[in-house]
């Protein structure tokens, strides 16, 4: 098997601006409700930044290796969490967001082991837990980081309630989705960001 060639944080950051370019992804205002005041910084120019409570659907998904994983305790672990919604046919920014979580266990250090990274497809018809495995192997995902899948119905219900359902797996936006622990809020962030600008956000979560 071919291995994947590895591009520097730099260079996956430049190449995330011509995506947007060309898939001028429209990015528009968080819509979810229960944001929490006073908990926002200026976010460098790219992304937009909102600190919103989200209430997870009680869904079991399926991850990479076939076996049922219901989705609260995917998300209820002691330390922080990543998530992203992603499709493994996606051309142009799935890559991009995929490359920044891959980068950034690298850039935690030591803290990568406490990190939950979670990508969830909203192509789970294609998406079989044989092809996010081929997709986990393309991006080094770490034993941390968790590729889940699941019925149409329940995907759909996941991103409905991180505000993230657009009607189409081409509509889709690029998010990630960050927590300090169980019980506290989420930071939305919008847009494309390099794994430096991510790890930084984590940081400054963590240091509440």
């Amino acid at each position: 098997m071919t291995e994947p060639t590895h591009v520097g944080d730099g260079q996956w950051f430049r190449v995330a601006l011509g995506v947007c370019a060309i898939a001028s992804v429209s990015l528009s205002p968080t819509k979810s409700v229960a944001q929490e005041p006073g908990h926002t910084h200026n976010a460098p120019a790219g992304y937009g930044r909102t600190v919103v409570r989200y209430e997870p659907p009680d869904v079991t998904l399926v991850g990479m290796d076939g076996a049922k994983t219901a989705l609260a305790s995917a998300l209820k672990q002691d330390g922080p969490v990543m998530l992203q919604f992603i499709f493994t046919t996606c051309p142009t920014i799935c890559p991009v967001m995929a490359s920044t979580f891959s980068a950034a266990q690298d850039k935690l250090g030591d803290d990568v082991g406490r990190v939950r990274l979670i990508s969830i497809t909203i192509d789970p018809e294609h998406d079989t837990p044989e092809r996010l495995r081929d997709y986990a192997r393309k991006f080094r995902a770490g034993p941390q980081w968790l590729f889940l899948t699941g019925s149409a119905e329940d995907i759909d219900a996941v991103q409905n309630a991180f505000d993230a359902y657009r009607g189409s797996k081409m509509r889709h936006e690029p998010l990630t989705f960050l927590r300090a622990a169980p019980g506290e809020p989420w930071v939305r962030l919008d847009g494309l960001m390099s794994a430096t600008q991510l790890v930084a956000e984590y940081r400054l979560l963590t240091a509440r």
